[in-house]
């Protein structure tokens, strides 16, 4: 097949793909669903992977929607949010025992019961991002399927159980307000935020930043917000435009996967999610009984999720984002840090120079 082929049959994947979402997107507005910008995509997507729909990801587009996430978490980082530092800071300190508890818990469970090598069961178990764990399972030996598939399961149960928890057990509405439509917003602040989300992204992946699309205009909206440039999140259509695209993403991971995977892997992930779901409700009564924090934002920021996922839930509830993210953001810091480490150390292995 030459190039001009290629590339038109990539070009007829992608708009098919794109149809395929918004058709999802229609559904749930139409019969009034919840989220219909995030879970009418996901859900259309992913039962389209699952019949092998020939499905195409949308690449830098969908990295670009991360960016106004990004934006979101930077412009609730003002100076009124360090006078909760010390109360945040204790609750961050339940962390490392979360990840700890969540590696003697997993590892076992993925190498005895499911019968995984050591490097796909270590890296399986590790609830940091699905690109690093993928790439450092990868390094160390382990099946990058494997763990695409699983680490994709469980931010797909985790995202879409997540609102009935919130709504049934914390009264939560999914009701909040995502932003002001643009053309509520000074023109200076949508300019300043674009700048963030781009400079930052492509700035944070030049010095090798990780979750660069993400921190990266997250660090830099901060600076705006904190020295009093920006004073409002993004506008309405931004935060849209990134769950839709979010959404997709979700679904596209399970694209090509096989009756054998769907029945062995997928189902491992199902029933981890169950495990990790019982280790943050402890963790969740542990911060909410000692005030730590709110019943609503203690259960988003220990709920193993994606950071992007848990990031739009917390808008859409209307929690104290920054509360939420920090946690998260602790959590993916310290699993991308130690979890190489703590591996090589397991298997005998000596760092590489």
């Amino acid at each position: 097949m030459t190039q001009d082929l290629r590339f038109q049959n990539s070009l007829v994947r992608w708009f098919f793909t794109f149809g395929i979402a918004l058709l999802g997107t229609g559904v749930f507005w139409g019969l009034d669903l919840p989220l219909p910008f995030l879970f009418g995509p996901m859900t259309a997507c992913l039962f389209a992977a699952l019949a092998h729909a020939p499905l195409k990801g949308f690449g830098e587009i969908s990295v670009a929607a991360r960016t106004i996430l990004g934006v979101a978490v930077g412009a609730s980082i003002t100076p009124a949010l360090f006078a909760q530092l010390p109360i945040m800071a204790a609750s961050i300190a339940l962390i490392p025992p979360f990840i700890f508890l969540i590696g003697v818990v997993g590892v076992p469970f993925f190498r005895k019961v499911w019968g995984l090598d050591t490097p796909t069961a270590f890296y399986a178990a590790m609830p940091g991002g699905l690109q690093d764990m993928v790439l450092f399972g990868e390094e160390a030996g382990a099946n990058a399927r494997t763990l695409s598939l699983i680490h994709g399961t469980r931010v797909l149960i985790i995202v879409t159980l997540a609102p009935f928890i919130l709504t049934q057990f914390y009264g939560a509405k999914l009701t909040n307000p995502l932003g002001a439509p643009a053309s509520d917003l000074p023109v200076a602040e949508l300019i300043l935020m674009g700048f963030a989300a781009f400079i930052g992204w492509k700035g944070g992946a030049r010095i090798g930043l990780f979750g660069a699309s993400i921190l990266g205009p997250m660090i830099l909206t901060a600076c705006l917000s904190l020295t009093d440039l920006i004073h409002s999140r993004p506008p309405k259509e931004a935060v849209l435009f990134a769950q839709f695209f979010i959404g997709c993403g979700i679904g596209i991971k399970f694209v090509g996967v096989t009756w054998a995977e769907l029945t062995r892997v997928v189902v491992a992930g199902v029933t981890y999610v169950v495990l990790l779901a019982l280790l943050a409700a402890g963790f969740t009564l542990v911060v909410t009984l000692m005030s730590l924090g709110q019943p609503l934002e203690a259960f988003m920021a220990f709920a193993p999720g994606g950071q992007a996922e848990m990031t739009v839930l917390a808008i859409v509830t209307g929690a104290d984002l920054s509360f939420v993210v920090m946690h998260h953001l602790t959590r993916i810091v310290l699993v991308i840090v130690g979890a190489p480490v703590v591996f090589r150390l397991m298997s005998g292995l000596k760092p590489r120079g």
